[in-house]
């Protein structure tokens, strides 16, 4: 349940009033940063996710509903759920360098997790949160994705 100046902030949202959003971001802007910075280990996507949780707060403010939480808490959930969902919104051979044709060829699945672990540094936890899948089919997708890539290299004569 949200307190009274979650409730005034948010009528103020509801008719438009930008200082309303200046004040929100002023105040919980470093926390949806720091959630986002956490999850994706990337200060620029997590700066992209910042912007998509504001605007979502601005342009649709019926969205959070102070009778079932406070807006630190609505925030912070909507980092999260932006930021776990990135990868998928924008995949990450959009800005790794993924041109070597052995990981291009390989499926959507396997290549993101290979993007994510090698070219992210990322965990296979990790790798298994951002894609919302166990930690144990990221293990799994990553080995079928190597083996892959080591048998298209093989055969170019590469290794």
């Amino acid at each position: 349940m949200a307190d009274e100046r979650d409730l005034v902030l948010h009528r103020r949202l509801v008719v438009g009033d930008e200082r309303a959003l200046g004040e929100v971001y002023d105040e919980h802007a470093g926390i949806v940063y720091g959630l986002a910075r956490r999850i994706l280990c990337d200060p620029v996507a997590a700066e992209d996710i910042v912007q998509q949780v504001f605007l979502r707060l601005w342009l649709h403010p019926y969205d959070y509903d102070p009778a079932r939480s406070g807006l630190r808490a609505w925030l912070s959930a909507a980092a999260r759920h932006r930021a776990i969902d990135h990868p998928r919104r924008d995949p990450p051979h959009a800005t790794y360098p993924t041109d070597a044709a052995a990981v291009k060829a390989l499926p959507e699945g396997q290549r993101t997790a290979v993007v994510l672990a090698y070219y992210g540094g990322l965990s296979y936890r990790q790798v298994a949160e951002r894609l919302g899948i166990p930690e144990g089919a990221a293990k799994s997708r990553l080995g079928v994705a190597l083996r892959s890539i080591a048998h298209s290299l093989s055969q170019n004569g590469v290794l």
